[in-house]
C-alpha cells in the first residue's frame, strides 16, 4: 500500500440506490469529480459516478443499490502520488505532505532531523521530526515538532528535500 496515498474513507449508505456518505481526508475535495478512479485496501478500483460536495455523498458506478453499496463502508479510498499531482491543484509554495515527508530540517546550517510525518492541529500543521542521532546523543529528544508556519519555516527545497527553518532548534532544546 505504500504506493497509495489515503484520501477519504466511505461511510454508511445513504439512500436506496448506492449513495455514500464520503469523509475526505484530503485538502482536495476537487478530485472526488465524476470519472476519476479511487483504489480500496486491496487494489480493487472503484470509479465516482457523482459526488455531491454540500452533502459529502458519493455514488460509485456499478453499486446501484443500498446492499450493492454497503460492502464498501467503513473502507479507505487511496490513489497515487501521480494522480495527486494530476488531480489536484496547488497554489505558489504549497506542498503535498507526500513531498514535505522524508525533508530534512536545517536550522541556521545545523542538521535537526528528517520529518517523519505531519498531524493537523487546527489552525495548523505541524511536522513531526526525527531527531538527528548526534543531538540524541547530546541529550536532546528523539523527536519534536514544530509548526508548519512561515514564523518557523523559511523555504522548502522540494528537489533537494530540504526544509530550512527559523528558531526551530529553540524548540528542540524545549522539547
Amino acid at each position: 500500500m505504500n504506493k497509495f496515498i489515503q484520501i477519504a474513507q466511505i461511510g454508511k449508505t445513504v439512500g436506496l440506490k448506492g449513495e455514500l456518505k464520503l469523509h475526505i481526508k484530503s485538502d482536495f475535495p476537487e478530485q472526488f469529480k465524476k470519472g476519476n478512479h479511487f483504489f480500496t485496501i486491496d487494489e480493487n478500483i472503484l470509479t465516482i459516478e457523482k459526488y455531491n460536495k454540500n452533502r459529502s455523498v458519493v455514488k460509485f458506478i456499478e453499486y446501484d443499490s443500498k446492499e450493492d453499496a454497503s460492502v464498501l463502508t467503513n473502507q479507505f479510498l487511496y490513489s497515487t502520488i501521480e494522480k495527486s499531482r494530476e488531480n489536484c491543484n496547488l497554489s505558489k509554495d504549497e506542498y503535498f505532505w507526500f513531498d514535505i515527508i522524508g525533508a530534512l530540517i536545517y536550522d541556521n546550517e545545523e542538521l535537526l532531523g528528517q520529518v517523519i510525518s505531519i498531524e493537523r492541529f487546527e489552525p495548523n500543521d505541524f511536522i513531526i521530526i526525527k531527531t538527528n542521532f548526534k543531538l540524541v546523543e547530546n541529550g536532546y529528544p528523539n523527536q519534536f515538532m514544530i509548526p508548519y508556519i512561515d514564523r518557523y519555516i523559511l523555504d522548502f527545497d522540494k528537489n533537494k528535500k530540504i526544509i530550512y527553518t527559523k528558531d526551530a532548534k529553540g524548540i528542540l532544546e524545549n522539547s
